[in-house]
């Protein structure tokens, strides 16, 4: 047993860093939705954030978007050229998905300095590529509603998935470049 302890400890210690800080993360996040009232930002600042920077981006592209707090549950409505298309909830701020990211990078930490700059530099790409899969369901929600299924769980996974996925590769050999460095 000690000796498989030994041999795996990298993979053990990877194991339970991440578990860890997911952990701490995701309970951290929990009490800021627990305690998030909605009173000034309905239904918490994250997603009404998202959903006006999504309402902003798709009147910048020519749609005449607005937001609305969906009256029946905590969401947004966002509505294209008076057609109720999608309701952001909080799901879709994209936090949940940076605590993955965060949790992965740390449990892979290689020096201070990059590991910081790394996560703040991915937390920020994740969150623009987040508002942009949000535009780009959101128009073709209002183009191609009958697609709907194809574009909220196949395509809107994919981009953000796929983009955290990049990010935790380039991170791995980016670490790895460094550890052949310091060897």
């Amino acid at each position: 047993m000690q000796a498989l302890l030994v041999k795996y400890k990298s993979v053990i210690k990877f194991i339970l860093t991440f578990v860890l800080v997911y952990g701490v993360l995701s309970f951290g996040y929990k009490l800021y939705l627990d305690y998030s009232d909605g009173s000034t930002y309905y239904p918490d600042y994250a997603t009404n954030l998202t959903a006006k920077q999504s309402e902003s981006l798709l009147n910048s592209l020519g749609y005449d978007a607005h937001i609305e707090p969906h009256p029946d549950e905590p969401s947004m409505k966002l509505i294209i050229n008076d057609k109720y298309v999608a309701r952001i909830i909080e799901g879709c701020n994209s936090l949940s998905v940076i605590i993955l990211f965060i949790s992965f990078v740390i449990a892979f930490a290689g020096r201070l300095k990059p590991t910081i700059i790394y996560l703040l530099a991915g937390s920020v790409l994740i969150y623009a590529v987040n508002l942009f899969r949000i535009v780009v369901l959101s128009i073709g929600l209002f183009h191609y509603p009958w697609r709907r299924d194809i574009l909220h769980n196949i395509i809107f996974p994919l981009i953000i998935y796929g983009m955290v996925f990049l990010l935790w590769m380039v991170w791995v050999n980016r670490f790895a470049a460094l550890k052949k460095q310091d060897a």
